[in-house]
């Protein structure tokens, strides 16, 4: 059988999808990038029920059948004319595949990092935010909601997990990451939310495993373009920024030695990531963003014991131009005033959804 009809023939289908917040739209030319294992290709199959079979063409460029073969544009755009192929879609995309795009109606390229082409719409897809984790909760209580977050993450099949989280984490990290880059990561989950350079994880790396410079340079390039880590600027100190790795839960597998304050800072920070909203960290003082507003992670803390933190810091506040510090809890919620700024504590739930006007559409 002819290998584009096989791909014709063969259609990837969702065995449970819920709904994301992001939606393909109208454009004829659409590339869809995020961190591998975010439901990229969950979205765009779920699109496809509104079309034909005959009118789709799906083809997984990491199909093992691609393996010692190539696609070639000239045999691919005659079976998109022949066969009346209205659409596109090439999973697992990368420029080397093809010398060029293939006219169609409406092509929609997946790829984990974004793919620089003229004419494309672009859809960055997060892993999951707390809002669109509830609708796999399905009901339950807030309190239930929260703590199922907090040993699930992000990644939507761990939300949908019912029984062994683990070996589904196991499974993820074996199947989209090398063994190298299984190592690495280990290396970066025992040094989440820390300050760091690259040249320090280089020298904290080689006492760990055989390892190369020129390799860690590139593959922490490749992780932060991908969105694997981030790297945030600290307005406070000098002397490396602060990393955090794209799943809270997924991170805390790599390494049992966190913290529940480490996983609870991360969430914060993840979900200002998420919501698109400039900030950098204050030391280990908070995340100030572009209004001014100081962003606390205090899960636990009483609304006494962040007062006196507060009267402490409070020059400090002054020196930065402070205008509002926003206290984020678990539960807690409170508010009050010290001159004139403002201190507000919300529980996390309340603060990530308040954000959500910030998503980009």
């Amino acid at each position: 059988m002819n290998l584009l009809q096989h791909y014709q023939n063969q259609h990837p289908n969702n065995e449970f999808y819920l709904p994301r917040k992001k939606q393909l739209g109208e454009s004829s030319k659409i590339n869809i990038y995020g961190v591998r294992g975010t439901g990229k290709t969950a979205l765009v199959v779920d699109y496809l029920l509104q079309y034909d079979d005959q009118e789709i063409l799906y083809i997984d460029c990491e199909d093992p059948n691609l393996h010692f073969s190539s696609l070639n544009y000239l045999d691919l755009q005659n079976f998109i004319v022949s066969n009346g192929i209205t659409i596109l879609i090439l999973d697992h995309y990368s420029k080397i595949l093809l010398d060029e795009i293939p006219k169609v109606a409406k092509i929609i390229l997946l790829s984990r990092k974004k793919i620089k082409k003229d004419g494309f719409a672009y859809i960055e897809l997060f892993p999951l935010d707390y809002e669109e984790f509830l609708v796999f909760e399905r009901g339950l209580s807030q309190s239930s909601s929260f703590n199922h977050f907090l040993k699930l993450g992000t990644l939507p099949m761990m939300a949908r997990s019912t029984k062994n989280s683990i070996m589904v984490l196991k499974l993820f990290l074996q199947s989209k990451f090398t063994s190298q880059e299984q190592s690495l990561l280990i290396l970066l989950a025992h040094h989440q939310t820390k300050h760091l350079t690259i040249n320090q994880l280089y020298t904290y790396a080689k006492e760990k495993f055989k390892i190369s410079k020129d390799w860690l340079y590139k593959t922490i390039k490749e992780f932060k373009d991908e969105g694997i880590i981030y790297f945030i600027d600290d307005v406070y100190q000098k002397g490396g920024k602060k990393m955090i790795l794209f799943d809270f839960a997924f991170a805390k597998y790599l390494s049992i030695n966190q913290p529940f304050i480490v996983q609870f800072d991360t969430m914060v920070a993840l979900a200002l990531l998420k919501h698109h909203i400039e900030f950098k960290t204050l030391g280990i003082n908070g995340y100030l963003n572009e209004n001014q507003e100081l962003i606390i992670v205090a899960p636990f803390e009483s609304e006494e014991s962040i007062w006196k933190r507060s009267y402490n810091k409070f020059a400090m506040y002054k020196k930065y131009n402070i205008q509002k510090v926003i206290i984020v809890t678990v539960a807690n919620q409170y508010e009050y005033k010290i001159e004139n700024i403002e201190f507000e504590a919300l529980p996390f739930y309340e603060w990530s959804i308040l954000n959500e006007d910030n998503i980009d559409e």
